[in-house]
C-alpha cells in the first residue's frame, strides 16, 4: 500500500503559480502606490477573530458564509470574512495610539463559504481602503478618486463606478411605509442585475405589495444624466436634505477633477452589507461588465459603534483583487509575465563562476534583476530554461570569450548577440534595450 497522500485542495481554494502571482504582486505594488500618494498608511489585523466581533452586524447571508468553529481553548472564533468590521474593532481598540482623521490601506487574505465562480473563490485577497472620522463630502470623493485614481494605475481606466446614497433610498422608503422592511427591500434591489427587473419586481411585490413594488421600480432606475436622476429620487424621497446635497457636492468634485465621465447616479446600488449608512460605491469593467463589481464600498458611520462609544464615521473601498484579475485576464488585458528576471548569466565554465557572480553583483546594483544558472548543464537546456521562465536576455561567457576579454549579451527573442568589452558597458546597454522594451 502507498503512503503517498494524494495532493488536492479544498473546492474554492487554489493554488496560485508564478505567472498569476506575479501579476497579483504588481497589481498590489501599483495600488500600493496609488494609496501612498492620497496619504494612506498600511495595517494588518488577525485572521482570527472572537465570532461576536465578526458577526456582530454582518447580518443576513454573511453570517451563513463565515468560517466558524471552536478553537483548542473553547473559544468560539470565526476567520475574517472581510477587512472592514476588524477594522471596526482596530479603530476602538487602538483609538488612543491613533489620529484622526485616520487613513489605512489593508491588502490581506480573506475568507467565504459561498459558491464558487468565475473571479469568485473562498478565499481570496481583499484590498482596502478607508478613512475614519471625517463624515464629509471631501471624504467620500476621496474614496471616489482612489477608486478611479486605481482602476487607471492597473491599466482599466475604460470603467464605470456607480454611486447612490442609502441615506436618501431610506427617506423614500419611510414615505411609503416601508422603514421596517428596508434591509430586506435594500438586498432584493442590490440583486437586480442578477435578478433582471422582472423578478425583482416580483420580489418586491411579495414584500410590499404590487403597487409599492412599482413605485420602488419607478425609483431605482437611471435616467440618462446625472442631474436628471437627482431631481427625480430628490422628488421621490420629499425633497433635498443633506443626503441629496451629500452627492450634489461628490458630483461637483468630481467634475472639478475631470472624472465625472466615469460615474454614474444608480440608484438601484445599495450594497448588500447592513452596515453601510449612506453613499455607496460599485465599479465596473465596461467590457466585462457581468463578472460583477471589482471595487465596491461606502460610507459606515455606525459600524465602530459597536466596539466603542466614541463617533468614528468611516468611508472606504475595497478592490476584489481576485475577481478584477479574472477580469482582466478575460478582456486579454493580462502581462502574462513568468519571472521578475531580466537577464540569466549562463554558466559555461566552472573555472569562471566567481567571475558570473561578480557579473551578477554588478548588474543588480545596476539595477538589473539577474540570476545564474546554477549549475553546468548543455547550453540548450540553459536556454531551454530561460525561454520558459520569459527572461529576456542571456548573459555568456566561456573560456573564448574570457580568453578575448569580452561579454556576449544574446536577445533571447531576436536570437542576436552583441559583444561587450565589460560588464559596466553590458549594463549601460542593456538598461537601455530594456526601457526599449518599456
Amino acid at each position: 500500500m502507498s503512503d503517498i497522500i494524494q495532493p488536492r485542495v479544498l473546492k474554492g481554494f487554489r493554488d496560485i503559480l508564478p505567472e498569476a502571482e506575479i501579476e497579483r504582486a504588481d497589481m498590489m505594488e501599483r495600488l500600493t502606490d496609488t494609496f501612498r500618494s492620497y496619504g494612506f498608511v498600511p495595517i494588518d489585523t488577525p485572521v482570527l477573530e472572537y465570532a461576536e466581533i465578526l458577526l456582530g452586524k454582518a447580518g443576513g447571508d454573511t453570517e451563513k458564509q463565515v468560517y466558524r468553529f471552536k478553537d483548542n481553548g473553547g473559544r468560539d472564533v470565526a476567520m475574517r470574512f472581510d477587512l472592514t468590521v476588524p477594522f471596526a474593532r482596530f479603530m476602538a481598540e487602538h483609538l488612543a495610539e491613533l489620529y484622526l482623521p485616520f487613513k489605512r490601506y489593508h491588502m490581506a487574505k480573506v475568507w467565504r463559504g459561498e459558491n464558487t465562480q468565475r473571479g469568485r473563490y473562498r478565499e481570496f485577497v481583499q484590498c482596502d481602503f478607508d478613512i475614519v472620522g471625517s463624515d464629509s463630502a471631501a471624504a467620500d470623493f476621496e474614496i471616489l478618486s482612489i477608486m478611479r485614481a486605481a482602476m487607471c494605475a492597473l491599466g482599466v481606466s475604460d470603467t464605470t463606478i456607480h454611486m447612490n446614497n442609502r441615506a436618501v433610498f431610506n427617506r423614500f422608503l419611510a414615505r411609503l411605509n416601508l422603514g421596517e422592511k428596508s434591509v430586506e427591500i435594500l438586498r432584493v434591489v442590490d440583486k437586480l442585475a442578477k435578478l433582471g427587473a422582472d423578478e425583482t419586481r416580483a420580489q418586491l411585490a411579495a414584500l410590499a405589495g404590487d403597487e409599492a413594488a412599482g413605485q420602488l421600480m419607478d425609483y431605482i432606475r437611471s435616467d440618462e444624466s446625472f442631474d436628471a436622476t437627482l431631481a427625480r429620487i430628490t422628488r421621490l424621497a420629499g425633497g433635498p436634505g443633506a443626503d441629496t446635497e451629500r452627492l450634489q457636492a461628490i458630483w461637483a468634485m468630481a467634475e472639478a477633477c475631470g472624472i465625472a465621465g466615469a460615474i454614474v447616479l444608480s440608484p438601484n446600488i445599495t450594497r448588500g452589507l447592513d452596515y453601510y449608512t449612506g453613499i455607496v460605491f460599485e465599479t465596473f469593467l465596461n467590457e466585462l461588465p457581468e463578472i460583477g463589481s471589482v471595487c465596491s464600498g461606502g460610507r459606515y458611520n455606525d459600524l465602530a459603534s459597536l466596539y466603542t462609544k466614541h463617533k468614528l464615521p468611516g468611508v472606504g473601498a475595497s478592490v476584489g483583487m481576485d475577481r478584477l484579475l479574472a477580469g482582466i485576464e478575460a478582456i486579454g488585458k493580462s502581462s502574462k509575465r513568468g519571472s521578475y528576471t531580466q537577464l540569466i548569466i549562463l554558466n559555461m565554465d566552472a573555472s569562471l563562476e566567481p567571475e558570473y557572480q561578480a557579473a551578477a553583483a554588478v548588474l543588480r546594483s545596476a539595477g538589473i534583476a539577474s540570476e545564474l544558472f546554477l549549475e553546468q548543464r548543455k547550453l540548450g537546456q540553459q536556454y531551454a530554461y530561460a525561454e520558459k521562465k520569459g527572461i529576456p536576455y542571456a548573459l555568456i561567457r566561456g573560456a573564448e570569450e574570457s580568453a578575448r576579454g569580452v561579454w556576449l549579451l544574446r536577445d533571447m527573442a531576436q536570437r542576436e548577440n552583441s559583444e561587450h568589452a565589460s560588464v559596466a558597458a553590458l549594463a549601460s546597454a542593456l538598461k537601455a534595450a530594456l526601457n526599449g522594451r518599456d
